[in-house]
């Protein structure tokens, strides 16, 4: 009797992603990118997609994914009609468009500034071409699964370069757009920003469907797996927005790859509300001292949702800030994890952090997994963390009701000012406007 041994389906799936990202790439005239790609491929071999047995999945089932034969994404034009819902008339000359991970220079708006690049890895200047080896795909943690696995597929990039010592007044709206059809979809979308010395600019990373991403979904779900690697140098600036209304059957897993240099400053802003399971995973190191690090999260689910945050920041040097505010809102049996990890090593000293879960329950179905983590070696530092669950408060409903509003009106308010928190920091009136009326639709107020 010959006894056959299969693989474990976590390993199985896997190989059958690696095969699919094989198939799309194309050739490029860049060894360093071919090199890339076989180190990553390498490194997935005989791996095994995470199960709730790895300690950093344990409330993340990915089980539906693998339920899911995924095929390559097949070349779509749309029109700037069919994107219009999608725009930002603030950054109607400021917009850089992708649609399933391929760039689309018909949809894009760019007006020429000095100093500022922005575009795909194929019209990249030459200039900048002779520096990309040292940031593509060099910050800590790129064999994690679904980075090696972006890497493995590694063909068009979304790239934002700001030269020393340039100021770029307007944001940039980098918009990622996913369609569906009858057949499960695969993109795999890249982004490398470069802020170097003295550069100070914004950008909003955008990633979407032409589906409503609180309505039903009439396509078969498509797959979203995409990276991001930021670099703030020397006394530079990012203020970063990352938006996630993807179509709501489909699945999301974003890593953010950040590294702050010494005396720069990076702020991101997060809302998270579509996919019907989105993984977003911040990882930010600090190779200078001096630097400041501010993190605003919303994440606002219902229904059987699943939405995870993990966030992981590495202090190495002295004087650093670092203050995160996340926050949840759920309803029906939707499900949230937040992880905050901020490690504190003993060179860091005089570090001042400050970390907050809070987290709003609208269902007695919805449920909450927060674990705000600080690792302490350092003997002189100010740091706090803590974390907050609650439902809507009868006293403050009763409040309400008592001044002549309804009860539904009366709980939107409450909702609205928790969301408001986190929306007020966002760039663009339009964009605010668009995420607060997101508010009132997921909680039934028109």
């Amino acid at each position: 009797m010959v006894t056959q041994v299969q693989n474990k389906p976590e390993v199985s799936y896997l190989q059958q992603l690696l095969t699919l990202a094989s198939r799309q790439t194309v050739a490029y005239p860049n060894s360093h990118l071919q090199k890339l790609r076989d180190r990553a491929a390498t490194e997935l071999q005989e791996r095994a997609i995470p199960t709730s047995k790895d300690e950093d999945w344990r409330f993340t089932n990915l089980s539906g994914l693998l339920q899911v034969n995924f095929e390559a994404a097949k070349p779509v034009q749309l029109t700037l009609k069919d994107i219009s819902p999608l725009t930002l008339p603030e950054a109607e000359n400021s917009r850089l468009v992708f649609v399933d991970g391929v760039y689309a220079p018909h949809l894009s708006t760019l007006s020429e500034a000095a100093g500022l690049f922005a575009g795909s890895l194929g019209n990249l200047p030459a200039s900048l071409g002779e520096k990309l080896d040292n940031y593509l795909d060099k910050q800590p943690g790129n064999s994690e699964i679904f980075t090696a696995l972006n890497t493995a597929a590694l063909t068009d990039v979304a790239v934002i370069w700001v030269e020393k010592n340039k100021v770029v007044e307007t944001p940039l709206h980098l918009l990622f757009i996913s369609t569906a059809d009858d057949t499960p979809r695969m993109s795999q979308p890249r982004a490398l920003v470069v802020a170097e010395t003295g550069s100070a600019f914004s950008f909003i990373e955008h990633y979407a469907s032409l589906e409503d991403c609180s309505g039903f979904s009439t396509h078969h779900p498509y797959f979203v797996n995409t990276v991001t690697e930021i670099w703030v140098e020397e006394n530079a600036e990012i203020k970063h927005t990352r938006v996630q209304r993807d179509a709501p059957n489909a699945f999301h897993i974003g890593r953010s790859a950040v590294s702050q240099a010494r005396d720069s400053r990076y702020t991101l802003n997060t809302v998270s509300l579509g996919a019907k399971l989105s993984r977003h995973n911040l990882d930010i190191d600090q190779t200078g001292e001096g630097t400041e690090t501010t993190l605003n999260g919303l994440t606002l689910i219902g229904e059987e949702q699943l939405a995870d945050t993990h966030s992981a920041t590495f202090f190495n040097h002295r004087h650093g800030i670092y203050n995160q505010l996340h926050k949840c809102i759920l309803d029906d049996r939707a499900r949230g994890v937040f992880n905050g990890r901020v490690v504190v090593s003993k060179a860091a000293q005089l570090t001042n952090a400050n970390q907050l879960s809070q987290n709003l329950l609208l269902s007695p179905h919805a449920r909450i997994n927060t674990k705000p983590q600080l690792e302490i070696v350092a003997d002189d530092v100010k740091c706090s963390h803590g974390a907050t669950v609650s439902q809507l408060e009868e006293d403050e409903i009763f409040y309400l009701r008592s001044r002549g509003l309804d009860d539904r009106t009366s709980r939107y308010l409450l909702i609205d000012a928790f969301a408001a928190e986190i929306l007020q920091k966002l760039p663009f009136d339009s964009l605010r406007q668009t995420l607060t009326r997101c508010v009132a639709c997921r909680t039934e107020i028109s």
